[in-house]
């Protein structure tokens, strides 16, 4: 019987052992899982800490982009407030300078008009005289009365004959009307050497010009300071001097008349 217990105490025991030894077995895999597991979410934490400090890395170039960005539409918007700021400055001034050309342009169809009114006036008055002795024509904005040698003076002489003087007085007649002329008295003569008074032909055609000068400021009071003579000798020609009708077209005494343009060039030197 007590052999019995024995073996039944011993058979007991092992069985005991046996699920002891197994639950340590298990337990033994349990840990190590555990321990793999530990190890595995370390390493995940580990990579995750790199992929967060990747991803602060990225957030801070981009605020640095976005940074940089706004710094850039702000110059550009600078710049572009600057380039309107300009852009309207140019505009205004053309704008002026549009406004000014027009203005030049009314003053310019202003003296074109004077000019014609003058000329139909000049014409007017010495209408009486024969055509092929004085002529009255416009250019470059002028109006020209051309009057010939045989006109004005005997030949190589700077004495006004008396058909030269009533040509004369018609023109200064006019002339005291329109305060706001410019005159300007050309003598010319032909290149055949001259004899006699003068020394040559500068001289004579100088003293004829101011023979005429004489006669519009002493005789019939036209304002001198509007005044201006000079001598020209042979040197501008309407024809050739080449045939005896040439010779006589260049000896002429030329009368310019110009609208004053004070306004114009005010205006132009404002421009």
């Amino acid at each position: 019987m007590i052999a019995g217990v024995f073996l039944l105490s011993s058979c007991v025991a092992k069985r005991y052992l046996a699920q002891s030894q197994k639950q340590t077995a298990t337990l033994r895999d349990d840990s190590t899982q555990l321990a793999n597991k530990n190890s595995e979410l370390q390493s995940n934490i580990s990579s995750l800490k790199d992929q967060i400090a990747t991803l602060q890395s990225n957030i801070n170039d981009l605020n640095g982009k976005v940074s940089a960005l706004s710094n850039q539409n702000s110059q550009l918007g600078q710049q572009t407030s600057e380039q309107q700021s300009k852009l309207t400055q140019s505009q205004q001034d053309l704008q002026r300078q549009k406004q000014k050309l027009e203005e030049l342009q009314n003053l310019l169809n202003q003296q074109k008009a004077a000019s014609e009114e003058l000329k139909n006036k000049m014409a007017e008055a010495l209408k009486g005289f024969n055509s092929n002795d004085l002529s009255v024509y416009q250019k470059d904005g002028k109006v020209y009365v051309s009057l010939s040698e045989k006109l004005l003076f005997p030949s190589g002489s700077a004495v006004v004959n008396p058909q030269g003087v009533d040509a004369l007085a018609k023109l200064a007649a006019v002339l005291n009307l329109n305060n706001d002329v410019a005159v300007d008295i050309e003598g010319h003569t032909d290149s055949i050497p001259i004899r006699g008074r003068y020394q040559d032909n500068w001289d004579l055609s100088t003293a004829r010009a101011n023979s005429i000068v004489r006669i519009l400021v002493n005789t019939y009071k036209v304002d001198p300071t509007r005044v201006i003579s000079s001598g020209h000798s042979y040197y501008e020609p309407v024809a050739s001097n080449a045939t005896p009708e040439g010779r006589a077209k260049n000896r002429r005494t030329d009368i310019i008349l110009s609208p004053k343009l004070d306004e114009m060039y005010k205006l132009l030197g404002d421009m």
